[in-house]
């Protein structure tokens, strides 16, 4: 629970802990950022780090001027592809065995239920789902973990994990940079937050509620 808690408060507050990181490493902020980003998209035991929030977070400051957007991203373009291939082959030297694991707090960590979510979400849209999945928590981090399990070659994969990197950064990180001076984000940064989360997740809630629909309907059909 003080977990929990603590990711919340992370996501909530993220714009004070990034200016800390700022004010207290300074230019080692870009390292810190790229490591986020790489560890968020390249451990499949990491799918509770802020990958969006933190794009947007340090969109902000490059408005600010506290950090060089282009510098930026490039380096976290750089870090979000390199972490889906790592995670593409970690499914694919692995497999599935990983969620029999019988450690505690990797247990509560590789949870089969986002794994069956993110197969799902897989079946329905293919290989563009590396694609899709870079703007849906969760899904974002097991995507390439499936994909390396499944068929599809690492050529074919390279290729969406590339087009996703570059529209997930691009996209959030310099929205987060244009709308870092209007005054309404600066003062309701918490609000924001919230609400890229729950566009964030709006189509994997939209998944499961019609995965859960036609399930329902399949098992009334036979015993009418």
């Amino acid at each position: 629970m003080d977990f929990l808690k603590s990711i919340v408060d992370l996501f909530l507050h993220l714009d004070e802990y990034l200016s800390i990181v700022i004010q207290d490493y300074g230019t080692w902020t870009y390292a810190f950022l790229f490591v986020v980003i790489f560890i968020e998209t390249g451990l499949v035991v990491t799918p509770f780090l802020p990958g969006d929030s933190l794009l947007f977070a340090a969109g902000t400051f490059a408005a600010l001027g506290s950090l060089n957007i282009y510098l930026m991203w490039g380096l976290l373009f750089v870090a979000a592809v390199l972490g889906d291939t790592v995670n593409y082959w970690i499914g694919h030297k692995l497999g599935l065995a990983i969620f029999d694991t019988q450690n505690r707090w990797l247990k509560k960590v590789l949870k089969k239920e986002y794994l069956e979510r993110t197969e799902a979400f897989y079946a329905k849209h293919g290989g563009k789902t590396i694609v899709l999945a870079r703007f849906v928590p969760i899904v974002r981090t097991f995507a390439p973990f499936v994909a390396g399990v499944g068929t599809m070659e690492y050529g074919r994969f390279i290729s969406y994990n590339v087009l996703g990197g570059f529209l997930w950064v691009t996209l959030f990180l310099f929205m987060g940079n244009f709308f870092g001076n209007i005054p309404f984000v600066k003062a309701n940064f918490e609000l924001v937050i919230i609400g890229i989360i729950l566009v964030s997740v709006l189509p994997m809630i939209i998944e499961y509620l019609k995965a859960r629909s036609e399930k329902k309907a399949n098992e009334a059909g036979p015993a009418a």
